[in-house]
């Protein structure tokens, strides 16, 4: 079928792909002076609203014979001036769409998150030297005439805008004006300037280590070949994987493709930036929730044109619309944050591998502690496994042992043991940094009342509120209620007999300013004042040697590289393993590998200890006896002998409400209207772990299928003769489900 449709009366009829959930595009006229093809940028009248949308491919057969009524159809109202979106990325809409069970008009939003965008920056009021000098040479003139001659390239002189040429020249706006008055200038239009300069492939080179220029050799290789392939780079806490990558980045520089670069935490990767631009001499482009709207829309602009090269963002830059992609990096491809949940659910890694497959292009995913998925494939040689085993320079690897808890308690009512505090005491009499890590924030995860031992509880949530002293309010951390924190229990009245329960990273803060009141002390945690701008900061104070012990969250994990850091305690080693989550093993080794590798990075002597009751554990004996191979055959093992993911399929279905009767209803009638197949397991419906939160009341159904399984066709059958959600209540699908709250 052909995109555009002769009917009788000559009227041409395109496909038309809306961000609205839609299981299919929808059909549109078109104008007679107006030209469509796939990828084209419209703007269409949806009800009483006009909608930007895209210009789809054809529509399946069966959708494609059916009559179009004319008189039903309505105009595409305006084509913008911006380039197509390709036809690889519509074809990774379509097949995240599939794969996610999810409407491809939801997966489009994604695409167009910066509608102000599609219409061309306009272009800036400029300046161009048209020659001659003025009468009166004062020395501010100078200075610009100066300035224009030194940037005059043969017979062409560059363009400037007025304040540019006034700053460059350190003088006024008015000295300029004054000679463009006089006929030394005239006023053009010059195009909107890019968001950052252009990086030079070959700006600084780096000096590798033999280890990595073998490894860097490896994967500049994959990008001249120009053909699909995923590299797993699996290199040790400190052993230069970023300036290996970086070797691939320069390759694609080279062959005039663009790169993408997904972080788990861009908003916090001030060292990654500075690194990038000493490297290439400009640093890359910047996407996340935390750009202001209107830079949003240059970066997106610019990449549309090509006009930016390397992107480094969050997992939503996976949706920008590049104009000629030629790699993907995933550092961090382990962490947890690359996985969306909500309205589509997906995981930015394993979508960013789709991507360079439909795009014909290397991906490299980067970890220190590759994911079980990421490592079978390596395994199977589905991926090449570049092993990087060794730290760069003179650093070496933390000495790790464990602290018994049960042979050396802190005393009553503190957390840190004494061989903890005995070893921070020792890196602070040597001027050096100490690490504590707790992956709890706030002062306390419960409050409660000694008197009638009443619990303080989200209102909308089934959770405990936290205590955040320093701001003396109790907070939920899943729905964001808060209140301040009460001096008598709101249950019986009682005052002054509140009691903290359990510690966090503020009490934790406190009790080490008890112990070394001379030490510069700070907490890192994602939910302290200032947001991301303090965070930087203070990210950047710790690695000037100007903090002695840095209390916090898993903030510190995600790949800071602290030069003076020699000592790192893990104040609970076993926090992460008091779960039933099937991942809860692997979660915890990668977390707490990173943690304590954030030790000894500058070389000398350091110590990683972790506090724990129940040293004896196969996951804190790995980490401890460095025995990274032992605990991925012994993972790898469990969960080929339990048939758990990648080795079988797994799909939850969250069915919501502000009623339970009615969401427990709803989910039963939903596992009785499951098709029957002998491969299917249905497990549930269950109350969700977290029953309730948003005022929300949650219930789970969890479908297990062998891993050759047509998951998302069983899945779209069942939910096409399902009972269909009603009123309130919602159905959400989580393929490849990584939490299971």
């Amino acid at each position: 079928m052909e995109l555009a449709l002769d009917l009788p009366n000559d009227l041409q009829i395109v496909s038309v792909l809306l961000p609205i959930p839609a299981l299919r595009p929808y059909s549109y006229s078109v104008p007679e002076d107006m030209q469509l093809a796939p990828g084209d940028f419209v703007q269409v009248p949806l009800g009483p609203r006009k909608v930007a949308a895209v210009v789809w491919d054809d529509a399946d057969e069966e959708e494609s014979t059916k009559p179009v009524d004319p008189k039903k159809l309505r105009a595409v109202e305006l084509k913008f001036d911006c380039p197509r979106l390709s036809r690889q990325m519509r074809s990774f809409v379509d097949w995240l769409s599939d794969y996610t069970v999810s409407p491809p008009g939801m997966v489009l939003r994604s695409v167009l998150r910066a509608p102000g965008a599609l219409d061309p920056e306009p272009p800036l009021q400029g300046l161009r030297y048209l020659g001659g000098e003025p009468e009166r040479l004062t020395d501010a003139r100078r200075r610009v005439l100066e300035l224009v001659w030194e940037n005059h390239q043969g017979e062409e002189f560059m363009s400037w805008t007025r304040s540019g040429l006034a700053h460059a020249a350190g003088t006024s706006s008015s000295v300029v004006d004054g000679m463009t008055k006089l006929g030394l200038f005239e006023i053009i239009q010059i195009p909107a300037p890019a968001v950052v300069a252009s990086p030079q492939a070959d700006f600084a080179a780096p000096k590798l280590s033999q280890q990595q220029r073998q490894a860097a050799d490896l994967l500049v290789t994959s990008i001249e070949q120009n053909q699909y392939s995923c590299l797993l780079l699996d290199g040790v806490t400190g052993s230069g994987k970023t300036e290996v990558y970086f070797e691939a980045v320069a390759a694609a520089l080279e062959q005039g493709r663009q790169v993408m670069i997904l972080l788990p935490e861009i908003a916090l990767t001030t060292t990654f930036l500075e690194r990038f631009e000493q490297r290439f001499g400009a640093p890359p482009a910047q996407w996340h929730s935390g750009m202001a709207p209107k830079m949003r829309e240059k970066v997106w602009r610019q990449v549309a044109t090509g006009q930016v090269r390397v992107i480094a963002g969050a997992r939503s830059a996976l949706f920008l619309p590049f104009k000629e992609l030629g790699l993907i990096v995933v550092d961090e491809e382990h962490d947890s944050a690359y996985k969306q949940e909500d309205r589509v659910f997906y995981n930015a890694r394993d979508m960013a591998v789709v991507r360079a497959s439909i795009g014909k292009f290397p991906c490299i995913l980067s970890s220190a502690t590759p994911s079980i998925e990421s490592r079978v494939n390596a395994d199977s040689g589905r991926y090449q496994h570049i092993k990087m085993p060794d730290r760069h320079g003179d650093a070496v690897l933390p000495d790790l042992s464990t602290v018994d808890m049960r042979a050396h308690p802190p005393p009553r009512g503190k957390f840190l043991s004494p061989v903890l505090l005995e070893a921070m005491k020792n890196s602070l009499e040597r001027q050096e940094q100490a690490l504590l890590f707790l992956n709890r924030r706030g002062y306390a995860p419960l409050t409660l009342c000694r008197v009638c031992g009443f619990r303080f509880e989200c209102k909308n949530c089934s959770a405990w509120l936290v205590e955040h002293r320093f701001r003396n309010q109790l907070q939920c951390h899943h729905c964001g209620h808060s209140e301040p924190t009460p001096e008598a229990c709101s249950n019986c009245g009682t005052l002054d007999h509140l009691v903290a329960c359990g510690p966090g990273v503020e009490r934790l803060a406190e009790e080490v300013d008890e112990l070394f009141p001379e030490a510069r002390i700070i907490v890192l945690s994602s939910d302290m004042a200032g947001g991301v701008s303090r965070l930087r900061l203070e990210l950047e104070a710790i690695a000037k040697g100007e903090i002695d012990i840095v209390v916090g969250t898993q903030l510190v994990a995600k790949g800071h590289n602290f030069p003076q850091m020699t000592c790192v305690g893990v104040v609970d080693a076993d926090l992460g393993l008091a779960n039933g989550d099937p991942r809860a093993a692997e979660r915890t080794f990668q977390l707490l590998s990173q943690v304590t590798g954030r030790a000894g990075r500058d070389g000398g002597h350091s110590v990683g200890l972790l506090q724990s009751y129940n040293p004896e554990h196969p996951v804190i004996a790995a980490i401890v006896g460095g025995d990274r191979e032992g605990f991925y055959e012994r993972e790898i093992a469990m969960r080929r002998q339990s048939s758990l993911p990648p080795f079988a399929r797994l799909v939850a279905l969250i069915i919501s409400g502000p009623d339970k009767r009615d969401v427990e209803a709803h989910a039963r009638a939903l596992k009785r209207a499951a098709p029957q197949s002998s491969d299917v397991y249905l497990l549930g419906p269950a109350e969700a772990p977290m029953a309730l939160v948003r005022g929300r009341h949650r219930y789970r159904l969890l479908v297990h299928a062998p891993r050759q399984f047509d998951v998302q066709t069983y899945i779209r059958g069942w939910m096409q003769t399902g009972p269909k959600e009603r009123g309130q209540i919602r159905v959400q699908i989580d393929v490849d489900p990584q939490s299971f709250l």
